[in-house]
């Protein structure tokens, strides 16, 4: 490894930029390959009957499950970031996590029914919550602070994630079609070995301070610590055996759970004697930026549940006398952010100064994915597989617009009004917010049928709607709270 991140600084072996970024951007295009791929037949294989392959839990448990796996994803990032910054350093961390998710796939491919889906979707929940939380200060390590490459680096990172997001439903979802379902899993698991494998072979080309452990935990403190850690998964187990918390209401659980995270870390940082009064009135201003993520996500991540079933059980999926697997329209939503993410770039550039004000941006992006929603309402009602396949990739253009209108601000506008001594748990609270969204995905779904989808569509598109508005009347207010910050 380098003895300092200096020496990277005149590395453009990768595109113009530094060979570690080749590292981080194989093992992350890997391990979105292995998500994604593994997620877009995760609803399918849960409710399809055993004579399908599937496990026939009902409708509504499968996106539960679905549901409250992603949540636990983000999380996790919180985790990942802890055992970072305070006991093994972020490369450590990502090098332990990107394993942990070839293990978990591994388990859902080899290992018999709920058996598989238990062990492998938490090792897999874990391991890209930790990957997802380490791999981007890891980019951000390859770059000098006044290194005019960071945004560039950043952008083909993000390149990686998608391909990785596009490719990775196309081949799983083949191999489920054509083989079963335990191979596509099995091709997750291959993916993210083969990012694993690259990533170990450029592990040297790191700057040495990624090993090191910003704040770390002082000795004395670690075996309490480690209690903490086994009571609370002593707690999980109980609820479990007790039938507290059950298959078909997970989702729901995990939604509690992470609300009682935000209120708690909110309540933190607004208490404390440690946040100036201008701090205080941005944190106050992000709430609302949060309630937004949180709304947005609870309709975007339904790609991954509602979406998922509509498009198996309404969607004509016939090209030229093949019919097109589940999965494959998992892929779309990223081709179109391929496509359109510089075009965005390109367009808040010109605009600089006279671009819409962030509030604006979420508002936009919450009524674009209420729109997306309420786009489902003309090729309703139906019957069986009659939707035009056209149709769907229109309203997942939609929801990639929405995507990019809001998502790409988040985690920044989360820095920006980050107090000075909080920095890292205003960072924590935009994941809770996805998180949040997330889990809510999968609850949501259990009030959704094929056989009369309109009103699902209509309140939970039109809700969002009039979310979006309501942010977009009090933008201005918003705007005087986060005291300059745009």
């Amino acid at each position: 490894m380098s003895t300092t991140a200096d020496r990277v600084k005149g590395d453009k072996g990768f595109f113009g930029h530094p060979q570690g970024l080749a590292t981080l951007f194989g093992v992350e295009m890997w391990e979105r390959f292995s998500f994604y791929g593994m997620q877009g037949i995760l609803t399918i294989y849960l409710y399809y009957s055993a004579t399908q392959g599937g496990l026939g839990l009902p409708e509504a448990t499968a996106t539960s499950i679905v549901g409250a796996y992603g949540g636990l994803v983000y999380l996790s990032t919180i985790v990942g970031a802890w055992v970072a910054d305070r006991l093994l350093g972020s490369e450590r961390v990502l090098f332990g996590s990107a394993v942990l998710i070839m293990f978990g796939h591994v388990a859902l491919a080899l290992l018999p029914g709920f058996l598989g889906v238990g062990v492998g979707l938490c090792a897999v929940a874990l391991g890209s919550g930790g990957l997802k939380a380490n791999a981007t200060a890891l980019v951000g390590s390859m770059y000098a602070a006044d290194d005019e490459r960071r945004d560039a680096g950043f952008s083909l990172f993000y390149l990686g994630v998608n391909l990785g997001a596009f490719i990775g439903p196309l081949l799983t979802g083949l191999a489920q079609t054509e083989l079963g379902f335990h191979y596509g899993f099995g091709l997750a698991a291959i993916g993210m070995a083969a990012g694993l494998t690259q990533y170990w072979f450029g592990r040297r080309r790191f700057p040495a301070e990624v090993n090191a452990v910003p704040n770390p935990l002082p000795p004395g403190r670690r075996p309490l610590v480690a209690v903490a850690a086994l009571v609370a998964v002593a707690a999980v187990v109980a609820l479990v055996l007790t039938g507290v918390v059950r298959p078909d209401n997970l989702s729901d659980v995990t939604v509690v759970v992470i609300l009682v995270a935000a209120v708690a870390y909110f309540a933190v940082i607004l208490s404390s004697r440690e946040v100036t009064g201008v701090e205080r009135r941005r944190v106050l201003g992000f709430i609302p930026m949060f309630l937004a993520s949180f709304v947005f996500f609870a309709l975007f991540q339904q790609q991954f549940t509602v979406v998922a079933i509509y498009v198996d059980q309404r969607l004509d999926r016939s090209l030229f006398g093949w019919e097109m697997p589940v999965s494959w329209a998992n892929s779309i939503n990223p081709v179109f952010i391929i496509l359109l993410a510089g075009a965005f770039a390109a367009l808040w550039t010109k605009l600089g100064s006279r671009q819409p004000s962030t509030p604006a941006k979420f508002a936009l992006g919450t009524v674009f994915m209420g729109v997306a929603f309420l786009l489902f309402l003309p090729v309703s009602g139906g019957t069986g597989n009659s939707t035009p396949l056209l149709a769907l990739v229109l309203i997942l253009l939609v929801f990639s617009v929405a995507e990019l209108l809001l998502s790409p601000v988040g985690l920044s506008l989360s820095t920006k009004l980050a107090p000075r001594a909080f920095h890292t748990q205003m960072v924590a609270l935009n994941f809770l917010s996805i998180a949040l969204g997330t889990a809510t995905a999968g609850s949501l779904a259990e009030y959704y049928s094929v056989d009369d989808e309109a009103p699902y569509f209509a309140v939970v598109g039109g809700a969002a709607v009039a979310f979006g508005v309501l942010l977009a009347l009090v933008s201005p207010f918003i705007r005087r709270l986060m005291s300059g910050v745009h």
